[in-house]
């Protein structure tokens, strides 16, 4: 199996970006491959700088590198041949199985979407999060940032789609799916979350335990929690400053700890052809090594056709 990595983007370029790869190849099976996309001389360089003990790599070539600031669709159609693009063609041409990178994520968005496309049936595709749980593990919160005005039906969708990921990744068997709302009340929340509580409720795929509020997001009332991407961004968002604010007063706690993204190393996208990871920014090999890792685990979940057989279910 092979999993490919932009391995020029990101703040911190590629210096991190093969230390993560060299740290998730002493953790994955023998089996995966992971793919450093970018230029060639570059990456060979870090490569023997490093001393890889493990072999279990290749260098795809791609000459040219989006900067993070550009905007995506101008980048992405006057760069062919930078990294990002040059991965989404191994991922359309079936030559890896999975694709990350923590380079422009409007590029990464975008380049998904025009490459290897939605699912047919998918309205939208969305990006999860995941937030701790209080009881331990963690929860899928969706959309975090795609789609910022949403429909009842997409929410719907949304609730469909991060409930697979939540059973085959984190292996809940029936994830319980909550409507993130300014009260549990049926009747309360917008147009839009009204509307969406009907239809969730109507729905036999899903576990659905009705409205969530913000205060439920650390603990166990939901596994899936489902809102409009402006609203998990701001959420995610505010989970994050928290442990930055108690990493800043020295305080070691082991449930905030599990806020720091590096644990988990991105942010899927879910509803397209293919397997993609979008990372932060400013990632470091610990989470260059966790977005590797997990992009392996929804690779051999098939995380995309299980969706696509849901669909059609």
């Amino acid at each position: 199996m092979k999993i490919a990595i932009d391995a020029m983007g990101g703040d911190y370029g590629p210096q991190n970006n093969v230390k993560g790869v060299q740290l998730a190849l002493q953790e994955l099976p023998s089996s995966a491959t992971v793919v450093m996309v970018g230029q060639k001389e570059v990456l060979h360089q870090l490569v023997d700088e490093a001393g890889f003990v493990n072999k279990n790599f290749e260098i795809a070539h791609a000459e040219d590198v989006i900067p993070m600031g550009v905007h995506a669709t101008k980048a992405l159609s006057q760069m062919p041949r930078a990294s990002i693009p040059t991965g989404y063609n191994l991922l359309k041409g079936k030559a890896v199985e999975a694709f990350c990178g923590c380079g422009n994520t409007g590029a990464m968005h975008v380049g998904a979407i025009f490459s290897i496309k939605a699912i047919e049936g998918i309205i939208r595709p969305g990006i999860a999060g995941f937030v701790p749980k209080e009881a331990g593990g963690y929860g899928v919160l969706m959309d975090v940032g795609a789609n910022a005005d949403c429909k009842p039906d997409v929410l719907v969708q949304f609730a469909e789609i991060a409930s697979i990921y939540a059973k085959h990744i984190y292996e809940i068997d029936q994830p319980k799916v909550g409507l993130i709302n300014l009260g549990e009340e049926e009747q309360k929340g917008t147009l839009l979350t009204q509307a969406a509580f009907q239809l969730l409720k109507l729905n036999k795929k899903l576990n659905f335990v009705g409205n969530i509020e913000g205060r439920d997001l650390f603990n166990d009332k939901a596994d899936v929690m489902v809102c409009d991407g402006f609203t998990g961004n701001v959420m995610l968002k505010l989970a994050e400053s928290f442990y930055d604010m108690i990493k800043a007063r020295k305080i070691n706690e082991p449930f905030f700890d599990r806020m720091d993204y590096r644990n988990v190393g991105g942010s899927p996208i879910l509803g397209i052809n293919g397997n993609v990871i979008i990372g932060h920014g400013v990632s470091d090999k610990h989470a260059i090594k966790n977005m590797l890792i997990q992009a392996y685990k929804m690779a051999v979940a098939n995380m995309n056709q299980k969706i696509k057989e849901s669909l059609t279910s």
